[in-house]
């Protein structure tokens, strides 16, 4: 049995942002008044109609851009248009923290509050516009703009939606792009440096800043679609010889022979393959994936194009973050330019191989960069992952064999297989073969993209984006994002290559290097990352639905102790024990009785004990990757950096 909600109808407004997205309604049974002649009194083919739930996300989102937020009525008519069960569709729609189930203004501000932005001041801005603005604005996990200081997403709903960035931010052009129609025009080049990425200069990001983006000539000016000609030339099993013999590793954060993942898929019997690429860069610091899709949307075209051809597949997705407007924008005209010009389509550059890309735009969910849990959000399901195995080379996307790369991966191959495997991977280490992104933010003098050869080491990449502010001192670098690790000073002179990282019981993740000068308050940056964690764990499965929510009552009475910690005895035992009553489990009853000092002091040694068990039972147990890495960044900032010893988890 489903439930229903009674009595809730579309308005003409929601019923033609729909229709303009899945066309007219058909009969009665699914949108359109009924007519008993035309419709009968019994309905039939629901598995056929049923078969366009994958259009459900984006039926949501055509309602959002319309409206601001999706009604009760809204929903209802997009259920009867996919024949979609409405409580199945309502854990959809609230699943994503973009899509909106209740009324509010139809310009609205998203505005970053995570953990770059806040060394920037992100915390007295959102103060600030909230008590300004009120429910015009909301505070949003990491946009993808850590190069640019605060930043906010902006989204106006109406007959002709905008969604555009802000960043850097202030509360003066926010206000203004809420109160206006104006939308600012942004001039500002990324910072992209290729200094240090070997004798052969810059690899991937050698168009960037030099290619015009919106321009399919411009990218064929510059060496581009040269590689497709070749790998067609060559066909597909020597285009997977040359990307195994490369030894390219994943650049998203896992390190899978690329190779060996296309392989498997182009030998899968069952058909239809897909291609997936995996652009929902949600880790906090990490934005290099933006910068490609935003100025060299034709090479992520083209190499997506390429794993097509190699692993027989015709139809790709594009998974883009829901946050990165721009970035879709680009990736859009690309696709359109190079289908118009026969790049794309049934018949790719006249070789008979078909191969054709599709846009499917993320509702603001960390949880769907993992590629199970991104496969349901295509299919209309809620984002959450799936055990493993089965592996999504066998069955993925509508259960059928699928490829997954990041938008960094499949950008590398077009410089392999142009240099050819062998030789592209003399480039970098034995264990770690080419180039890599680093994504370098927070208290440097020139943040930005750089791209930077395997086995530099980590102060070379911070010396190249101008090392720290002058007089201040290194407390710490995160390294790989909120899943990552905390490495203190002397990790400075650690290889940025895969085998140099795990020597140092650290990871390189998705490219995050965050460097925190001894002004940062780490205390507050761990909180924030626990609630991060918390926000966005999918809820699926016990240890991570729990430990994080527990890891963040922990996190915040450490965060609010140290806070206090500079206040006089009695403003800090009064805000030391609100504090504990707050998270129920962290002290016993007879410990609150104590003097203040003393209260405290229990409060931290119990709460490190069960912040490593929280830790301990979420790597353990967890379904996916956010609950196994939910604990990283928190326990190796408490055991590597010197500011935070004396108080970690035993």
């Amino acid at each position: 049995m489903d439930l229903h909600i009674v009595g809730a109808e579309a308005n003409a407004a929601e019923r033609e942002a729909v229709d303009q997205l899945l066309g007219p309604p058909s009969t009665g049974w699914h949108g359109a008044s009924r007519d008993i002649e035309r419709d009968g009194r019994s309905a039939a083919g629901g598995r056929r109609v049923s078969g366009g739930r994958d259009q459900l996300l984006p039926a949501l989102h055509a309602v959002q851009d319309a409206m601001g937020w999706v009604s009760h009525g809204a929903l209802n008519y997009i259920c009867a248009r996919l024949s979609v069960p409405p409580a199945e569709a309502w854990g959809v729609v609230t699943f994503y923290h973009l899509l909106a189930t209740a009324p509010r203004p139809a310009a609205v501000a998203h505005v970053c509050d995570d953990i770059a932005c806040r060394l920037h001041g992100a915390e007295s801005l959102c103060a600030d516009l909230e008590a300004r603005l009120g429910h015009a604005v909301h505070r949003s996990p990491c946009l993808g703009q850590c190069d640019r200081g605060s930043a906010a997403l902006i989204t106006r709903a109406g007959p002709e939606p905008e969604r555009f960035v802000i960043a850097p931010a202030t509360a003066g052009a926010i206000v203004d792009a809420l109160s206006t129609d104006a939308r600012p025009e942004s001039t500002a080049q990324p910072v992209v440096d290729a200094a240090a990425a070997g004798d052969k200069g810059a690899r991937i990001v050698r168009r960037i800043n030099v290619a015009d983006p919106c321009s399919l000539d411009s990218y064929r000016h510059h060496g581009g679609y040269a590689v497709l000609n070749k790998a067609i030339a060559i066909g597909a099993a020597a285009v997977i010889a040359e990307v195994s013999a490369a030894k390219l590793l994943g650049r998203g954060g896992a390190a899978f022979p690329t190779g060996r993942k296309w392989q498997a898929v182009a030998e899968a019997p069952a058909q239809p393959h897909y291609v997936v690429c995996n652009a929902d860069e949600s880790e906090p610091g990490t934005f290099k994936d933006r910068v490609l899709m935003e100025q060299d949307p034709f090479a992520v075209v083209e190499a997506m194009t390429i794993c097509g051809l190699a692993t027989g597949s015709a139809h790709g997705f594009l998974y883009v973050r829901g946050e990165y407007p721009e970035a879709e924008r680009a990736m859009a005209s690309a696709i359109a330019q190079a289908r118009a010009a026969g790049l794309l389509g049934p018949s790719v550059a006249a070789s008979g191989f078909a191969f054709d890309i599709e846009i499917r735009r993320g509702g603001g969910a960390y949880i769907c960069g993992e590629e199970t849990a991104l496969f349901n959000s295509i299919e209309g399901k809620r984002g959450e992952p799936r055990s493993k195995p089965p592996f999504p080379a066998q069955v993925g996307v509508f259960g059928q064999p699928t490829v997954v790369n990041n938008v960094e991966t499949l950008v590398n191959v077009l410089d392999l297989l142009d240099e050819g495997g062998a030789a592209w991977a003399k480039t970098g280490t034995a264990g770690s073969s080419g180039t890599r992104l680093f994504c370098l933010s927070g208290h440097v003098a020139v943040p930005g993209l750089y791209e930077i050869e395997c086995g530099r080491t980590l102060r070379q990449a911070i010396a190249l984006a101008g090392g720290l502010p002058a007089g201040r001192a290194l407390q710490a670098v995160l390294l790989g994002g909120a899943a990552g690790t905390f490495v203190g000073p002397d990790a400075l002179d650690m290889p940025l290559s895969f085998e140099g990282a795990r020597a140092a019981n650290a990871t390189l993740g998705s490219g995050v290097i965050m460097v925190f000068d001894d002004t940062a308050n780490l205390h507050d940056t761990l909180a924030r990352i626990a609630q991060f964690f918390r926000d966005e764990s999918c809820g699926q499965c016990v240890p991570c639905r729990v430990g994080t929510v527990r890891q963040a009552e922990l996190l915040h009475v450490r965060s609010a102790s140290s806070v206090s910690s500079a206040a006089p005895a009695s403003s800090a035992s009064s805000v030391s024990s609100a504090a504990l009553a707050s998270s129920a489990q962290s002290v016993s009853s007879a410990a609150l009785a104590e003097s203040a000092s003393s209260v405290s002091s229990a409060a931290l040694a119990e709460s490190s004990v069960l912040l490593s068990e929280l830790g301990l039972a979420m790597k353990d147990a967890s379904i996916c990757g956010l609950g196994q890495t939910a604990a990283s960044a928190i326990e190796s900032a408490f055991a590597n950096i010197a500011s935070l010893k004396g108080s970690e988890p035993s």
